[in-house]
């Protein structure tokens, strides 16, 4: 029996709400992202964008626009970026 073991990383990326959608954007054409949370300074999590292969354009639109109301009203946020 052979168990295949999936390594995952997070990194947390610092960003303010001018520059929050310009770099999720980029996240997301690097293609190898699993998953993309936006928490607040205070640590409370505002948006989970789960990415998977198959998810373009469309699909991404309604998010990409809540992001970036989130993005007018933060100053300061984390992104944390899962990837596979």
């Amino acid at each position: 029996m052979t168990t295949k073991i999936k390594k995952e990383t997070v990194e947390t990326i610092k960003a303010t709400g001018t520059n929050l959608v310009k770099k999720v954007k980029q996240l997301i054409k690097e293609g190898n992202v699993r998953r993309i949370s936006v928490v607040d300074k205070s640590g409370k999590t505002l948006i989970v964008l789960p990415l998977t292969i198959g998810v373009v354009g469309a699909l991404l639109a309604f998010p990409l626009t809540a992001l970036s109301v989130i993005a007018a009203m933060v100053t300061e946020c984390t992104i944390k970026v899962e990837r596979k």
